[in-house]
């Protein structure tokens, strides 16, 4: 593998790294609605502010969400909705692994 394609798929894998986390996903999953900002993302995670935003930074730094302040508040939105399509492809995963299984014990 060359340089120039190591560099894709190290790529790739932040942006998959990112993803995983369950914190992370539901806010994706919940930016995919409308945008938020900081404090009802926090009340809706049950954590407190730092750990959301942290959580935040990591989508952010590798641009899935896109973050704008308006006065002292702070709103995420989705930058890259394609990002629900991989949700969709996981769900199928899920759905398939969770169907052999059941046929496994028939």
């Amino acid at each position: 593998m060359d340089s120039k394609v190591q560099a894709k798929y190290e790529s790739r894998a932040k942006i998959i790294k990112a993803m995983g986390h369950p914190t992370r996903l539901f806010i994706v999953d919940q930016l995919s609605n409308k945008e938020k900002c900081v404090c009802e993302l926090t009340k809706m995670i049950g954590a407190d502010m730092s750990t959301v935003s942290k959580h935040l930074s990591v989508l952010r730094n590798v641009g899935i969400i896109q973050m704008e302040k308006r006065g002292t508040q702070v709103y995420y939105q989705l930058k890259m909705p394609c990002i629900m399509k991989f949700f969709g492809c996981v769900e199928s995963v899920i759905r398939q692994t969770a169907q052999e299984q059941l046929e496994l014990v028939k």
